[in-house]
């Protein structure tokens, strides 16, 4: 925009100042300088000077060396094809910037760092979302926890761009190695029936999108819907509880709701306190005799998996009713309760919740390209 020579057939004249370029950026038209005219103007040859406008402003000068007469029609059409390529290169530059907007804004919700409520607000009115809506927070993440870290965040990256292409206005980012997170927008008015039905719907929508634009498998996971700037946080975080827990309970399902698994992840992080010591301590004699995971502890997932019911219990373990309630009543013998009393079996569900958090997950699964080490710990 100086006048300054930046690209040019001759590498000598790279740096140096075009004086027909100056004419032209000083006067905003086409100059045209002839031979004679060449004479008189130090460094300048003939030719045609048109300047470049990008909405509504010079940013620089495209010349052609020759006869005006002669190269006139071909500068115009220089002139036009550059305007063009400076056009999108900006819109690019405009769309990234925006994206980069977007996803900080993504990451100071769900993990503040300084941003200020009032800045937050500020920020979600820039990006015209009504932040009072109820929102819910859906985290993305490699169903191999044994994936090679860069090697998932590009599978996470390309999966995030994808989605945008199909959905701009899609609020995400992609906040570690394994971990992308979208926020998606509820009704107007906090409902818990419509709000389960809708996340069903909405994750299960996701879930087919993901499976067509991507051959790697992914796990996803919603949290509660919350209406207000803080809410996001709380989302995230029961998003994230909830796939911790979903992929325990059903390693191999791809979408979680915490809307179907809401007393267990309500009851997670209960553990630390002394209520939960005394609350475990049923399930701790029942662990000296039958080690967590063995025949006991299967039959009481069952148990309570299936309500209660003994013949859809004994079903599910393939026993006989006479061999189901033999286990239960050892359990009610080990445990020291009363399995018949709604207070005792509410007491040991509790317990076993509170116990989830304890529980090992299960281990990575292994594959032919770029794995680490299946003893590497996962990232939730």
């Amino acid at each position: 925009a100086r006048g300054i020579i930046i690209g040019s057939g001759e590498a000598s004249r790279l740096g140096e100042l075009h004086s027909g370029a100056q004419l032209a950026l000083a006067q905003g038209h086409s100059v045209e300088i002839d031979l004679p005219t060449a004479r008189m103007l130090p460094g300048v040859k003939p030719g045609v000077n048109l300047p470049l406008t990008v909405r509504g402003h010079i940013c620089g000068v495209v010349g052609l060396t020759g006869e005006p007469d002669v190269v006139r029609q071909f500068g115009e059409l220089v002139q036009a094809t550059a305007e063009m390529i400076l056009e999108q290169a900006q819109l690019v530059s405009e769309l990234q910037r925006e994206k980069r907007y977007r996803e900080e804004f993504v990451f100071q919700l769900v993990r503040p760092q300084g941003a200020s409520r009032t800045d937050l607000e500020a920020w979600a009115l820039r990006l015209r979302i009504d932040i009072r809506r109820p929102h819910a927070v859906i985290v993305v993440t490699p169903c191999d926890e044994g994936l090679l870290p860069a090697v998932a965040l590009d599978e996470l990256q390309h999966l995030q761009s994808q989605l945008m292409a199909q959905a701009p206005d899609l609020l995400s980012a992609v906040l570690s190695e394994r971990e992308l997170v979208l926020i998606e927008s509820f009704s107007k008015k906090p409902d818990s029936a419509n709000d389960e039905a809708y996340a069903r719907q909405r994750l299960n929508l996701l879930d087919t999108t993901v499976r067509k634009l991507t051959t790697t498998p992914f796990v996803l996971s919603i949290g509660v819907s919350l209406p207000g700037i803080e809410a996001i946080m709380v989302s995230y975080s029961s998003a994230c509880k909830t796939l911790q827990i979903g992929r325990r309970r059903q390693p191999q399902a791809r979408p979680h709701s915490f809307y179907v698994m809401r007393l267990p992840v309500l009851m997670s992080g209960f553990g630390d306190c002394w209520q939960a010591e005394q609350l475990r301590r049923p399930l701790e004699r029942l662990a000296r005799i039958d080690r967590r995971g063995g025949l006991l502890f299967k039959t009481l997932d069952a148990w309570y998996a299936n309500n209660g019911q003994p013949g859809a219990t004994a079903k599910s373990l393939g026993i006989h009713r006479n061999t189901l309630d033999y286990r239960l009543g050892k359990i009610g013998e080990i445990t020291r309760l009363n399995l018949q009393k709604t207070e005792d079996r509410m007491w040991l569900f509790i317990a076993m919740l509170i116990g989830e958090d304890e529980a090992p997950t299960p281990a990575p699964s292994r594959g032919r390209r770029g794995r680490s080490s299946p003893s590497q710990p996962p990232e939730a």
